[in-house]
């Protein structure tokens, strides 16, 4: 699978707005006080700034990439970082499938995929041969992007993938066979080590993980890195980790900025200059099925997501990264390097 071009064009369509606007008390909107008229202005600024910002499109990969979002540890951003990333990658220009992996169909939902038992899904094209087009859906929201949706059947699909002749490779074969042309593949898999989150490391050459800036973030992640070691050693010796993304970063915690400190001092040049803020727009977006991108693209989330695709790109065709060329609103933070105090445990 190749491009079609080198360079990603402008957006035929503008981004749409939210499909419906909530109301009430009872939801949460901010966490700050009411916006006045200037920083209503100020905001609706940003959202134009950000919408032209992705027209401007990236460099196109020669080849697609196939990025794997893995980290056991659950609650660290894998499925919020996989559409947000893959909406802004799309809204670059790019065309991006996203595989949702997970038995609970997180990421159907943030899309807008229907994604009920009836639905054809990633599970049939592993257990049953199904062709990866058979499955895959258009997201409407954003145009360039597309989705293969996961059902509740994924939960069994680990017990009878064991008895199917090759087993691990079962995605792999069905993204070989895909015949439309792709600049990204984002495979969002579940919280765990299993023959799913295996199936994702042999289609894929990348390695995406997501660390939130919380204690324990680094817990458990050495059996990660094992796995992408055996996975290289015995099926896939393309894989490799090309990716760390620090998500949940609160500027305000110290704590924060220790952690983020810990994983650049150790992964070094893997990990983005780019990091994701908390922020309740990330939150509220997949309650409307929607990314944060076209729930609220003027927000510090969606900023950050467009600068950290923009930088995968970059990163992707060799072309150094200038951070201070950021979009003023993304939030990037420069860590001094200090010793990392404990291991991977």
């Amino acid at each position: 699978m190749r491009s079609d071009a080198d360079i990603a064009g402008p957006m035929t369509d503008p981004v749409p707005a939210p499909r419906t606007e909530p109301s009430g008390d009872d939801v949460s909107r901010e966490t700050h006080p009411p916006l006045d008229d200037a920083s209503l202005g100020h905001s609706a600024q940003l959202a134009a700034q950000a919408l032209g910002r992705a027209g401007e499109g990236l460099p196109r990969p020669a080849r697609t990439r196939i990025m794997v979002v893995a980290n056991q540890k659950g609650g660290v951003g894998k499925t919020t970082t996989t559409v947000n990333l893959a909406a802004s990658l799309a809204l670059h220009g790019a065309r991006v499938l996203v595989i949702d992996l997970d038995p609970q169909g997180n990421a159907s939902t943030a899309l807008g995929i229907d994604h009920h038992a009836e639905v054809p899904s990633i599970y049939d094209v592993l257990v049953d041969s199904r062709p990866l087009s058979d499955v895959v859906q258009p997201v409407q929201d954003v145009e360039g992007l597309f989705c293969a949706p996961a059902t509740i059947d994924l939960a069994g699909a680990e017990i009878e993938l064991v008895s199917l002749v090759a087993r691990e490779s079962r995605l792999q074969r069905a993204i070989q066979a895909y015949e439309q042309p792709l600049d990204y593949i984002l495979i969002d898999c579940p919280p765990s080590l299993g023959l799913l989150t295996v199936n994702a490391m042999v289609a894929g050459a990348e390695v995406l993980i997501p660390i939130q800036c919380e204690y324990y973030a680094l817990e458990g992640l050495g059996q990660l890195l094992r796995n992408v070691e055996l996975v290289r050693g015995h099926l896939n010796p393309d894989l490799h980790v090309s990716t760390i993304l620090l998500t949940m970063y609160d500027g305000r915690t110290r704590l924060a900025s220790q952690v983020a400190d810990e994983v650049r001092n150790h992964f070094g040049e893997e990990v983005l200059r780019t990091s994701i803020p908390r922020s309740v727009r990330i939150s509220e977006a997949p309650s409307y099925g929607q990314t944060v991108l076209t729930y609220d693209p003027g927000s510090s989330g969606a900023l950050s997501y467009l600068e950290a695709a923009r930088e995968i790109a970059l990163r992707g065709a060799g072309i150094h990264y200038d951070a201070q060329h950021a979009h003023p609103g993304a939030q990037h933070h420069q860590h001094s390097q200090h010793s990392m105090s404990e291991g991977i445990q």
